[in-house]
C-alpha cells in the first residue's frame, strides 16, 4: 500500500469534495483526510489517500480527465511535512524596501593647460581642447581615387554547331478502300387510282377533327401504296372542300374565281395554314404536309380548292397547279389557281 498527497485546483467548492472522492474510490483508494480551501486563483484542494502502488498511475489518469480539476499534483505522502499548495498564491511582505542604486560616477576632466598669448595667436587649433583636435595627417588632403576602368567584356563563345536532327518518319498502314457506294436506279412509281377504302376510313376523323386534320392526313399518306399516294390526297381535298362548302357555304351562288378565292377559298384554307394570296398565286408558308425532301403533298391543297370552289365556278374553268413547294427546297408551297 501507498500514501499519496493530492493536490488540485478547481474553480468552483460546491460538491467538489464529493466528486473527486467518488474519483478516488473508483479507483481502489482510500481517503484518508481531506482540506479545502479559498484562494484568489480558485478552489484549493489537499487530500491523502491510501491505495495500491500500481494504480497511481490510473488515478492520475483519471484526475486528468475529471471536467472540474484544473490542474493538480500527486506526490508521496510525509507524515510531519507540512507541503505547500502547488497553487496558491504568493505574497510580498509589507515591508520589503528595495535596494538603493548604485552610484552614477562621472569622470573627472583634466584641466586645460594654457599657452602663451602669442601662441594662441599664430595657431589657430590652440584655442581647440586637446582632445578634440586631430592629428595632422588626418588634416591632409585626401589623395585622389584612382580612376575606375571598365572591365573588358568577355569574348563571345565560339557557337557550337548545331546537330543534326533526325526526323523519324512512321509509314502509315493504307486505308482499307472504301466500300462501293451503290446508288439506288430512281424508279418512278407508276400512278394508282386513289385508294378510296382508306380514304372513307380516315374522312369521319378528318371532319370531327377539323380544322386539326393533319396528323389524320398523315396516317393516310402512310397507309395507301405510293403510287397512290397523290391521287388519294387529292381526292381526300376534295372530299374535305366540298364538305366545308356544304357545311360554311351551302347558300352561295356562282361567281368568278378571283372573287371566290377572296371571300371562300382563302378564309377556308386559312384555317389550316398560314398563307398569302397574291395575283393568282397561293403561298403556302411552313407546309405540315411537305417537310420530307422531295415528298411534296400539295395535291391535298389543290384537291381542298377543287372541292370547295368547284361548284362555284365550274369544275371545267378551275386550273389548279403546284409551281415550287417546300419539299424540294423552296421557301413556300406555291399554287397556281387559273380559269
Amino acid at each position: 500500500m501507498i500514501e499519496l498527497e493530492v493536490q488540485a485546483l478547481s474553480l468552483s467548492r460546491e460538491g467538489l469534495l464529493i466528486d473527486i472522492g467518488r474519483v478516488v474510490v473508483a479507483n481502489g483508494f482510500n481517503l484518508v483526510r481531506q482540506r479545502l480551501a479559498d484562494d484568489a486563483n480558485g478552489v484549493l484542494l489537499s487530500m491523502v489517500v491510501r491505495g495500491p502502488e500500481r494504480k497511481q498511475r490510473t488515478l492520475e489518469t483519471a484526475l486528468d480527465a475529471h471536467e472540474r480539476i484544473i490542474s493538480f499534483e500527486v506526490s508521496p505522502f510525509e507524515a510531519g511535512v507540512s507541503r505547500p499548495h502547488f497553487a496558491a498564491s504568493r505574497t510580498v511582505a509589507s515591508g520589503y524596501v528595495p535596494p538603493p542604486p548604485a552610484p552614477i560616477v562621472e569622470p573627472d576632466p583634466s584641466p586645460a593647460q594654457p599657452s602663451a598669448p602669442g601662441k594662441m595667436a599664430n595657431d589657430p587649433l590652440a584655442t581647440v581642447p586637446a582632445h578634440v583636435r586631430r592629428p595632422a595627417e588626418v588634416l591632409q588632403a585626401a589623395p585622389p581615387l584612382p580612376t575606375l576602368q571598365p572591365a573588358p567584356e568577355p569574348e563571345p563563345e565560339p557557337a557550337s554547331e548545331p546537330e543534326p536532327e533526325f526526323v523519324f518518319t512512321r509509314t502509315r498502314a493504307p486505308l482499307p478502300p472504301a466500300a462501293p457506294i451503290v446508288e439506288q436506279p430512281f424508279v418512278e412509281p407508276v400512278t394508282l387510282d386513289a385508294d378510296v377504302q382508306a380514304i372513307e376510313k380516315v374522312l369521319p376523323a378528318l371532319m370531327s377533327d377539323y380544322p386539326r386534320i393533319f396528323p389524320s392526313i398523315k396516317k393516310l399518306e402512310q397507309a395507301v401504296a405510293d403510287g397512290a399516294r397523290e391521287s388519294s390526297l387529292q381526292l381526300a381535298g376534295q372530299r374535305m372542300g366540298a364538305w366545308c362548302l356544304q357545311r360554311d357555304h351551302a347558300m352561295a351562288s356562282s361567281m368568278k374565281l378571283d372573287e371566290a378565292m377572296k371571300r371562300i377559298g382563302v378564309p377556308a384554307l386559312r384555317a389550316l395554314v398560314e398563307l398569302d394570296y397574291q395575283g393568282n398565286q397561293l403561298h403556302i408558308r411552313d407546309s405540315p404536309l411537305c417537310t420530307q425532301e422531295g415528298r411534296s403533298n400539295c395535291k391535298f391543297f389543290s384537291g381542298f380548292l377543287e372541292g370547295l370552289l368547284g361548284p362555284l365556278v365550274g369544275t371545267e374553268n378551275l386550273s389548279i397547279f403546284a409551281v415550287c413547294c417546300r419539299s424540294c427546297g423552296a421557301d413556300a408551297c406555291v399554287l397556281a389557281v387559273m380559269d
